[in-house]
């Protein structure tokens, strides 16, 4: 039997409307299925360089590319590139996370604002960042603080559109009953909103956290010596395509990393009593 998610205010119980997982999926069933899938990928890439007769430098093999990540790893090459790649995206959510959140709120509650605001944010959307991220960088400059920026306004986006969806989502009777019953602005955001939004919230969360190493190689790619970004340029000038998907296999590892972590904080933060 589903039961309904209850949320509590000032000691009374009140339904959310939001339902309930209805089926709860088995993590070994799925932990298997990717496994299998990843299996039959290697065997087609496998596979395809053997058909093909590619040279390493248009496609090495997978024991190459495994040979090469080992060695890297080993040496501390990939490490120290993946530490920057990991600060960059890292400081560019949490500015984009702090400023979206705040600014999602007064525009969900500020409609005429929203007015004002949106055709401006959208614009800014509008422009690949691929082609701002040389101006940030000659105005910035190369170093850390550009790579941060441009990661947080790739990430800034999603965040605050899931914000003001998941906050203008609430219930409007809940939010009523609980002014009637003489709950402040800052009681109405802790007991209330920011509870019922959080699963809204996060979906934007995850989703900005792959934005994240996006942005942050972006700018590695444009001005930068560090970073995986800069490890796949270097590579790409070498020829050295087995370093090339190296620093790929890396970087989508961490993108799963920032995607697992922000899926327990969910389960963590999220409950259905």
């Amino acid at each position: 039997m589903v039961r309904e998610p209850i949320l509590r205010y000032n000691g009374v119980a009140t339904p959310s409307e939001r339902p309930a997982p209805q089926t709860t999926r088995r993590r070994g069933g799925s932990a298997g299925w990717a496994a299998l899938s990843l299996l039959v990928l290697v065997g087609l890439w496998r596979g395809l360089v053997l058909w093909q007769d590619y040279p390493a430098f248009v496609l090495p093999t997978p024991e190459a590319v495994l040979q090469r990540w080992v060695r890297e790893m080993t040496q501390g090459t990939l490490p120290m590139h993946t530490l920057w790649t990991l600060a960059e995206s890292l400081g560019g959510f949490v500015l984009a996370l702090l400023f979206s959140l705040v600014l999602g709120y007064a525009l969900a509650h500020a409609p005429r604002l929203e007015r004002v605001l949106a055709p401006q944010i959208a614009a800014t959307q509008a422009i690949p960042i691929i082609a701002i991220a040389p101006l940030i960088v000659l105005w910035v400059g190369a170093g850390l603080g550009a790579k941060i920026l441009i990661a947080a306004l790739v990430t800034f986006f999603p965040i605050l559109i899931s914000t003001i969806v998941a906050l203008r989502g609430v219930p409007r009777e809940i939010i009523e009953a609980a002014k009637i019953d003489g709950a402040r602005r800052w009681e109405l955001l802790r007991h209330i909103e920011l509870p019922l939004a959080l699963p809204g919230i996060f979906g934007g969360v995850k989703a900005g956290l792959a934005l994240a190493t996006t942005g942050a190689v972006v700018g590695e790619f444009v001005g930068g010596s560090t970073g995986l970004g800069a490890l796949i340029n270097i590579a790409r000038g070498l020829f050295d395509t087995p370093l090339m998907f190296a620093a790929l296999f890396t970087l989508a590892l961490l993108t799963l990393s920032y995607y697992l972590i922000a899926t327990l904080l969910e389960r963590a933060l999220i409950r259905w009593d």
